[in-house]
């Protein structure tokens, strides 16, 4: 069936077994969702114990939210992205690099959205984030309500370019929204500053429940889509058709159309001093990537909002920050993005790119190298800086053969024993820019790092050097179909 939509892709995952379930047990949003999800499927960088690629998860009986739902988990299985996307989950990287290179470029329809069925003004007396929005946190120490899964859409106020990306944002109050715009590596960050610049609010629409497509495709980032490249166009690629849009109905902005909800209101100019945890004071905004609690900022932007428009018995999405979820949105486009690069700098030297979870699909890539003649040597280790210079953020490479599976980590270890030595197979690159929310990234942990977000960028190369390839053959089975011996049962290649 086609896939367009949210709700698309849920009925698409009921028709296969062990890819989704739903409860109508009352949960509180506030930590007990995740606190459930976290042994249902929330794998990635989750603390142990917590269960690795399991289904999507609906909760339909969601206290102080009669008429909701929340989804968590949608793409938290490689295996289920692959499935939403029609290929292979090994194709997945190659597939969205190609529809980043082909984009089809988002419409504007004047068809009445769903979205926009129920309609909720500030000016309301009874108008309340809070009860409009079933916004979960992550753990008891949250700094508040979270939207971690709203598709940012704005517009550059000098180049008329429009823009998507996601953010986390914290409710507030009852129409005020903290939204975190790391500086200088966001598009929609550049917009307020530049607004601000301007003295002007930043009007921006926040579409929350959407096709997968969009969550992903949403998630690339410079050198491979600059500002002013719009990302719902490789959505629009991978799904075939360009991704509809709808106007607000408060601000001049768009939405996106299929949503389940769609939030309308503006940056403030020059109000990036917010403090994120004003409410709770815990210190901390919520789990992130790399499986610890972010601190809280001091730095948000505020949002002010304007109206929040929905679906009837809308379904809210919702991401646990550490969670394979979040592995998945930026792994993927880190593959194509590096994948993109190194075809046109080394074509056919590297088979394929992974984003491991170990590093919440941002710190670690695993390049499947391929040396055929002895001029190929030493190309592996040139396609490990490229790919530094495809993704910024990234801080491991490790190189492996192409015998060696790149989405088996026992295989790359054992890669790594058998094909590595430490004091020749090493190559660091100190004082360089990483991530600030690596917590060994910061002056205190070592003297040879300068400020928070420097890192010393590494390579392991666990490839065999070609003059020696012949002594490292793998020893060699002999090739059957196992499934004659199975008569029915699941077979290890089934």
């Amino acid at each position: 069936m086609e896939v367009d939509s949210l709700r698309t892709a849920l009925e698409f995952l009921k028709k296969i077994p062990r890819q989704l379930i739903e409860t109508n047990v009352e949960v509180n949003p506030a930590a007990e969702l995740s606190g459930v999800y976290r042994y249902v499927g929330a794998g990635g960088t989750v603390a142990r114990p917590t269960k690795i690629d399991g289904p999507a998860m609906i909760f339909h009986n969601v206290k102080g939210h009669p008429d909701a739902s929340v989804v968590t988990g949608l793409m938290a299985s490689r295996d289920r992205v692959a499935k939403l996307f029609g290929c292979r989950k090994e194709a997945l990287g190659h597939l969205v690099k190609n529809c980043a290179e082909n984009p089809i470029q988002p419409v504007v329809t004047e068809k009445k959205s769903p979205a926009q069925e129920i309609i909720h003004r500030t000016e309301e007396k009874d108008f309340d984030l809070f009860k409009i929005l079933p916004a979960p946190t992550n753990t008891p120490q949250d700094a508040g309500p979270y939207i971690t899964l709203g598709m940012c859409y704005a517009t550059h106020p000098d180049t008329g370019l429009s823009d998507v990306t996601i953010h986390r944002m914290c409710i507030q109050s009852r129409d005020e929204l903290s939204i975190f715009l790391q500086p200088g590596s966001r598009h929609i960050g550049a917009m307020a500053e530049r607004a601000s610049e301007l003295n002007q609010p930043l009007p921006i629409s926040v579409s929350i429940g959407v096709d997968p497509a969009i969550s992903i495709c949403s998630c690339f980032e410079p050198p491979t889509t600059p500002l002013g490249f719009n990302e719902l166009s490789i959505a629009g690629a991978l799904r075939k058709k360009p991704v509809e849009l709808v106007p607000c109905l408060t601000i001049k902005e768009n939405a996106i159309a299929n949503a389940e909800y769609i939030i309308e209101g503006e940056i403030l100019p020059n109000s990036n001093n917010v403090v994120e945890d004003q409410n709770t004071h815990t210190g901390f905004a919520m789990p992130e990537f790399p499986g610890y609690d972010g601190p809280a900022s001091h730095e948000c932007w505020l949002l002010k909002v304007k109206a929040v428009t929905h679906r009837k018995n809308p379904i809210m999405q919702t991401c646990i920050g550490p969670s394979e979820e979040h592995v998945n949105m930026a792994g993927i486009p880190t593959e194509a993005s590096i994948l993109s690069l190194l075809d046109k700098a080394l074509p056919g030297k590297v088979a394929n790119v992974y984003s491991h979870r170990a590093g919440g699909g941002k710190y670690m890539a695993i390049l499947q190298c391929v040396k055929k003649v002895h001029t190929d040597e030493g190309k592996q280790r040139q396609a490990a800086l490229l790919a530094f210079s495809a993704f910024p953020e990234l801080k491991h490479v490790v190189l492996v053969d192409d015998d060696v599976d790149i989405f088996d980590t026992n295989d790359v270890l054992w890669a790594m024993n058998t094909r590595f030595q430490g004091d020749r197979d090493i190559i660091t690159i100190p004082g360089v820019r990483c991530h600030p929310l690596d917590p060994s990234s910061n002056p205190t942990y070592s003297p040879s790092i300068s400020d928070v977000g420097i890192s010393c960028k590494t390579i392991f190369d666990c490839t065999v050097p070609f003059a020696m390839k012949e002594k490292f053959k793998r020893a060699p089975f002999l090739e059957v179909d196992p499934r004659k011996w199975f008569q029915g049962f699941h077979s290890p290649s089934s």
